[in-house]
């Protein structure tokens, strides 16, 4: 081990500017962004816990999706826009490491929550007759605990191997914490390749592969079916195709920025930004405004607001 290895207590982001007087407006538009996520996640999370006729599997996976948002977020948004408006950009070792574990479990609940609802996609097109029979509340419930369990036992091991790393400095290249950026202040010869393709193949890369075996199953079925089957099959599948493949890029950019250690710090702020905004805003967009079950849930509660102001 190097005789400089420290246990810093804290870490020292890097990649914030002095802003000087565009300091207010830039916290003004990022709380305004994490305000718009807030309040249209809580829209669908209502909506659906509110109207009875939403008490199907595909809106409850609907509304798991618009809790992981708050979720994510609330593990991000809180600490940058006070970083934002802060002159110093430290963050103390254990609310770092948790910061890390939020962000890493919201992408793992996240990308089985869209192969969970792949699946349900998959009984309700290509199976119909058999669907209520299948998807019943039990198994709803087992899916549920196994997106929530999974990407924490699957990352479990990983987190106690990099808190543990004797480290050589403190700084780190980021808007946030990442264990890839802790990993680089590492005084020691680590071995985490082979956990972290390990990690690579059973969070990312098998679920991305169910969810593609699921679609091409639906599109064999579509093909053989008429075209108002594949209309309906389509207006249904719309919204989790756009959502799908929404998170592989944001999730693409977030791997890609772990992959190079020399990496444009402007580069760097606009694609970690990317992972934890975009999927957050756009999923309760997508589902809102493509699932007319949903939007017509969320007139008639604004009609019946307006009527009772009346």
């Amino acid at each position: 081990m190097n005789n400089n290895s420290v246990t810093p207590s804290y870490f020292e982001f890097t990649l914030f500017s002095d802003y000087g007087s565009l300091r207010s407006l830039f916290f003004s538009l990022c709380l305004l962004i994490y305000m718009t996520i807030i309040s249209a996640n809580v829209v669908i999370i209502l909506t659906v816990c509110l109207d009875k006729s939403l008490h199907q599997p595909m809106y409850i996976f609907i509304c798991c999706l618009c809790l992981n948002s708050l979720y994510g977020s609330a593990g991000f948004f809180p600490r940058f826009l006070m970083d934002i408006l802060s002159d110093t950009h430290f963050i103390s070792r254990p609310s770092c490491f948790l910061q890390i574990y939020v962000i890493y479990t919201y992408a793992g609940h996240e990308l089985t929550l869209l192969t969970v609802m792949a699946y349900d996609r998959l009984v309700a097109i290509c199976q119909p007759l058999h669907y209520h029979s299948k998807m019943t509340s039990k198994l709803v419930l087992f899916l549920l605990i196994f997106t929530v369990l999974y990407p924490v036992c699957m990352l479990g091991h990983f987190f106690y191997l990099v808190s543990h790393l004797p480290l050589c400095g403190n700084k780190l290249h980021r808007t946030f914490c990442t264990s890839w950026t802790i990993i680089q202040l590492s005084c020691v010869e680590i071995m985490l390749s082979v956990t972290g393709h390990f990690l690579a193949v059973t969070t990312i890369f098998i679920p991305l592969l169910f969810v593609l075996y699921n679609y091409l199953r639906i599109l064999l079925v579509c093909r053989k079916s008429s075209s108002e089957f594949r209309g309906k099959a389509l207006q249904t599948c719309l919204p989790h195709i756009v959502t799908f493949v929404n998170y592989c890029i944001s999730l693409f950019c977030e791997v890609s920025l772990s992959l190079y250690k020399e990496v444009n710090p402007f580069v760097i702020v606009v694609l970690s930004l990317e992972f934890l905004i975009i999927p957050p805003i756009t999923n309760p967009l997508v589902y809102g405004l493509k699932l007319p079950q949903i939007r017509g849930a969320i007139s008639g509660f604004l009609i019946h607001k307006i009527v009772l102001s009346m």
